[in-house]
């Protein structure tokens, strides 16, 4: 294989990439289409009996190095740990995808103070943390890229999801902010903002149910109101998102910084 076929079929070749969140749902799909792009990957999560089991599977279908990892986002001491492990069994970082989030769902002025600080310290915090650890190895390298996963909810305000919002939003901020910080550093950061992940483990588990009892309707019945808010009609699938971050993770996107990319079916435009 040539070099420009390696480039357009392996945009990703001997890369390595860093995913938080991903056990299981979207974080292990991106590390499944980034291994598959070439990249060697880093699974991190906080469950680790997860990540040895992703880990375990993308080894033995690619020729890709799997490294899996526990960590906690939140604390900073196992974050840095987890940035030095990579550096001493890679030698680089190239990519960081900060994936993991967590949802309390509620009215704001009902929800427990101690959810909203725990939605903030993950999906706030910890994309904060994972950055900032991140970026030395990348300046050093003078190349790099973050993506954040963001949401819909990073775009308008949902009622009963005022955590979860904020928490997107304010994400978004923070993008916008280390793009400008490390443009010069030949860094690149950028956030996606999924659509509605109606068959991911939060949904399928957790916010459907919630939802229906909260409105007291069915489970389809929710299904169908979030279906019916994309005016392509349908779900959102990890297929979807993978493939917007594979190209802005590549030097396709070489000119993208400070971007926060929707991938909603048109329901944010």
């Amino acid at each position: 294989m040539t070099a420009d076929a390696n480039q357009v079929n392996l945009p990703l070749l001997d890369q390595v990439a860093l995913i938080t969140g991903a056990g299981r749902g979207l974080g292990e799909a991106l590390a499944w289409r980034l291994a598959e792009a070439g990249a060697h990957v880093v699974i991190a999560d906080i469950h680790l009996d997860a990540v040895q089991q992703v880990a375990g599977a993308i080894a033995q279908a690619t020729d890709r190095r799997a490294l899996p990892v526990r960590v906690d986002v939140t604390d900073e001491a196992l974050v840095q740990a987890m940035i030095a492990r990579i550096v001493a069994e890679f030698g680089r970082l190239d990519l960081l995808i900060a994936n993991a989030g967590i949802v309390r769902s509620g009215q704001a002025i009902e929800l427990a103070s101690a959810d909203f600080r725990a939605v903030i310290d993950v999906n706030l915090t910890g994309y904060f943390l994972c950055a900032k650890h991140a970026v030395p190895v990348m300046k050093a390298q003078l190349a790099g890229c973050i993506l954040q996963i963001n949401s819909v909810s990073g775009r308008r305000g949902s009622a009963g999801n005022g955590a979860y919002v904020a928490s997107k939003m304010a994400g978004i901020g923070l993008t916008q902010s280390l793009a400008l910080e490390l443009a010069a550093d030949g860094i690149r950061v950028n956030s996606v903002c999924p659509g509605h992940l109606l068959d991911s483990p939060l949904w399928t588990e957790t916010l459907f149910q919630q939802y229906a009892d909260r409105d007291g309707v069915t489970v389809a019945e929710v299904r169908r109101r979030y279906e019916q808010r994309s005016p392509l009609g349908r779900a959102c699938t990890y297929a979807d998102v993978a493939d917007v971050v594979l190209f802005l993770a590549s030097d396709q996107a070489a000119y993208m910084t400070g971007q926060a990319v929707d991938v909603s079916g048109g329901e944010v435009m």
